[in-house]
């Protein structure tokens, strides 16, 4: 999507902050004991009172409202029976439609960490620390791999692997559109940022894969057992200048 007018850019700005409040609800929320469908139950409510709708359910028919993956899960863990336990690393994925605007954000984090969880703490710090460079590089105009670039710089400076089958996207009008992109540095990429682009930044870091596989459930993507994955993702609009994110 472009947003190139000024209802454009305030149907984005609505949609991100119905989209924020449901995540920092259910972050606020989260707590050992609780299960991942009570925790996505908290999110469902807050996108109703925004006027929201849940986009997994309403483009793919997900069964949840949220996307809630813990440990080994890296992406679209199904909420439900699964019982959360102090030390966890959790990711929540929070993407909703209003008034015809999408908008998607996500977050890992641990759960009432204590010192025997320092290598997940860090490893979330990092996947952030990775868009918050991004984001500084980003201006129409330039490469779309500039990106890229800043997310693997950091990613190399703190020593862990970019998943590789997991992406950042286009968003707006659909969850997912162009441009589909993996957020790694790639000399070839040849498409540009352009102004009113609405898209995501969304690295998946990795302390030992750079690929993840599909659960049998159909839906769960996640790496190997002991392995950590942490994602951290915003949706923003392009512009002359530093970009406007509507998630934040």
């Amino acid at each position: 999507m472009n947003a190139r007018t000024r209802d454009d850019v305030e149907g984005m700005r609505k949609a991100g902050r119905a989209v924020k409040t449901a995540f920092d609800a259910m972050r606020e929320a989260a707590k050992p004991g609780m299960s991942t469908a009570e925790l996505d139950r908290i999110g469902e409510r807050s996108l109703t009172t925004s006027g929201a709708r849940s986009a997994p359910k309403l483009f793919y028919d997900f069964p949840g409202a949220t996307c809630i993956s813990v440990n080994e899960e890296a992406a679209h863990g199904i909420p439900g029976s699964r019982i959360l336990q102090a030390g966890d690393l959790i990711n929540i994925d929070v993407s909703a439609e209003l008034d015809g605007y999408v908008a998607d954000m996500g977050e890992s984090f641990v759960l009432q960490p204590g010192e025997q969880h320092s290598a997940a703490v860090r490893i979330c710090e990092a996947v952030q620390q990775a868009v918050r460079a991004a984001l500084t590089q980003v201006r129409a105009g330039r490469s779309l791999n500039v990106i890229g670039r800043a997310v693997q710089r950091v990613a190399d400076t703190s020593g862990y692997r970019i998943v590789e089958n997991l992406g950042s996207h286009g968003v707006g009008r659909s969850i997912h559109e162009e441009p589909s992109y993996v957020p790694r540095n790639n000399p070839a990429e040849r498409r540009r940022l352009t102004e009113g682009m609405v898209l995501t930044i969304e690295p998946f870091f990795s302390d030992g894969a750079s690929w993840v596989e599909e659960e049998p459930d159909g839906w769960t993507l996640a790496v190997p057992p002991g392995v950590l994955v942490a994602q951290y993702e915003h949706t923003l609009i392009v512009t002359d200048a530093e970009p406007i994110v509507v998630t934040a």
